[in-house]
């Protein structure tokens, strides 16, 4: 049967395009493997040549930090800082709203996050530190970029599938659904080119890529030697995955995290609580005992020794031991971090002085960009 030009318009319409695909494969086998292989390229030449890189890593305030965000990407802040390399960090309060009715206590947790920043090492003077809400003109970016990618595009994107998986069946927000835009604003107004992420957030740093391309295809430049936007790269880590203490992942909204601000008792206190087995002689088996395990990998993490070598020194002390052990470990290499949290969270003048300079040297770069871009799209009047 020949099919009829509307129902071939349709068709192609549903058919996937190459840049949907290509974001949808961005976490495939192929795709993945080259983006390992460039990011260790990167890791190899960020010592050598600090002054290529400008790094931007986001945090969303929608609760207090804990272990699974240290040893996922905070621990890693400030020894590229210590490189040379320029470092932003931005707290994206915005984002709070994607999936929330509210902003809940959003002052406090700006507060506490800019805390637990400077307590693992960032030094403002040499780091960004910045609030999403403060800088206009990188939110601003947001419709030139939404004229730039297609609903299908968005919709086809993994993260806003699991994000939307997530919200138990509510409506999806327009917010929500162009999550990956702005996050594409977020990297590309400040000329970012390194973003440490996890292989789950690659799909969103390939449409920044895509829309910095696109950009440059359509609007053109403000200077014709370079495009106005960089090409951001991704730097892969290889943080373990943590369990929460129930078992299940460690999420804030779970409660079932230990928080950086928390005291050696109230560590102690949860880690009693932590969810293990019935068998007491303590082996390192992620597959088969992964509640075990969890504890003795957060215990080596802290600088305890081996996994392996943990339980064997446990032995068939059981879970008591086993969680004392995990307990001292991580309250002596935590001690540190939180005296010096304890001593910032004190004044809160110095977190909002932090703040208010990020924010500056964030809106210097922000208008600069924005100036190129009009000029790119001659709305330069």
């Amino acid at each position: 049967m020949t099919s009829s030009p509307a129902s071939d318009t349709a068709s192609a319409a549903q058919a996937p395009s190459a840049a949907e695909e290509a974001l949808a494969g961005a976490v495939d086998d192929a795709s993945l493997a080259r983006s390992i292989a460039r990011s260790r390229e990167i890791e190899a030449d960020m010592p050598l040549n600090p002054g290529r890189y400008r790094m931007l890593t986001g945090v969303r305030p929608t609760g207090n930090m804990h272990l699974g965000h240290y040893f996922g990407t905070m621990r890693s802040w400030a020894p590229i800082q210590d490189m040379g390399i320029d470092t932003w960090i931005l707290v994206a309060d915005y984002q709070v709203i994607t999936d929330r009715d509210g902003v809940g206590p959003i002052r406090e947790r700006v507060l506490s996050l800019t805390a637990d920043a400077l307590s693992v090492g960032v030094d403002p003077e040499r780091s960004t530190i910045f609030a999403h809400s403060a800088v206009p003109a990188a939110n601003q970016l947001m419709l030139p970029f939404l004229s730039l990618v297609t609903e299908s595009e968005l919709h086809r994107n993994p993260t806003v599938k699991a994000e939307l998986e997530a919200t138990a069946g509510r409506a999806m927000s327009g917010l929500l659904l162009t999550y990956p835009v702005h996050q594409a604003a977020d990297i590309l107004f400040c000329q970012a080119n390194l973003v440490p992420v996890g292989k789950d957030q690659l799909p969103h740093l390939e449409q920044a890529r895509l829309i910095a391309q696109r950009f440059d295809k359509r609007y053109g430049r403000a200077e014709k030697s370079r495009p106005v936007f960089r090409r951001p790269e991704a730097l892969l880590g290889e943080a373990p995955l943590l369990l929460g203490l129930d078992g299940e992942k460690m999420s804030k909204s779970r409660g079932n995290t230990i928080e950086l601000r928390m005291s050696a008792d109230e560590t102690a206190k949860a880690l009693r609580k932590a969810k293990t087995d019935s068998d007491r002689v303590i082996t390192y088996d992620p597959a088969g005992r992964p509640e075990v395990s969890n504890l003795l990998m957060l215990a080596s993490l802290c600088g305890a020794g081996a996994p392996e070598e943990i339980a064997e020194r446990i032995g068939d002390g059981g879970a008591g031991a086993l969680k004392r052990l995990t307990t001292e470990a991580v309250n002596e290499y935590f001690a540190p971090i939180r005296a010096r949290r304890q001593e910032l969270v004190a004044d809160e003048d110095h977190l909002l002085a932090v703040l208010a300079s990020g924010n500056a040297r964030a809106n210097e770069v922000a208008d600069e960009t924005l100036r190129a871009v009009r000029a790119a799209m001659r709305m330069d009047y």
